[in-house]
């Protein structure tokens, strides 16, 4: 509900300053460089590797010899953030699809990004330690990368190839 308020905010002529400083997941820094981002292609960039950096942090607490008690609320939250920036990376897609803003460079990225993220989450998901901890997170997160897939291929196909110059 608070992404569609958000989104319908951004279609109607909000900034990129609103949308940033809404999201929890997001820190101070990441938010700041995101509203100071210029094009909604450096955006999504932007978005694409912070979800990479909530991987490379699961990674390292996974790997991290801890008898910590909060343990399964850090490997949670950070699925969840990852899981929040690939669908917000996607819901910026999808509106420069409809705005027909120059999003190649974003598109290209979460192209290439992705499916190393899908293939990792999915190793995890065979045999990953601690599944118990984080396997209903993990889930999702793996839907939200193969939706996050599927919706760049769509947005791939329906984005408008660049102009061509003639030569008068």
């Amino acid at each position: 509900m608070v992404c569609g308020v958000l989104l319908a905010l951004l279609v109607a002529g909000g900034s990129a300053q609103l949308w940033a400083q809404k999201k929890d997941y997001l820190s101070e820094f990441e938010a700041d460089k995101i509203r100071d981002a210029e094009t909604p292609s450096a955006r999504i960039k932007l978005l694409v590797a912070f979800a990479a950096e909530r991987l490379r942090k699961f990674q390292y607490e996974l790997e991290r010899p801890s008898a910590e008690r909060r343990r399964g609320e850090t490997l949670n939250g950070l699925l969840n953030s990852y899981t929040g920036c690939l669908d917000d990376a996607i819901e910026l897609v999808q509106l420069g699809v409809e705005k027909q803003s120059d999003i190649r460079k974003g598109l290209e990225e979460i192209q290439k990004k992705a499916p190393e993220f899908l293939k990792y989450l999915q190793g995890l998901a065979e045999n990953g330690p601690e599944r118990e901890k984080y396997q209903s997170n993990l889930e999702d997160a793996i839907e939200a990368t193969q939706d996050a897939i599927k919706d760049a291929e769509k947005a791939a196909k329906e984005y408008a190839p660049p102009p061509v110059r003639r030569k008068q």
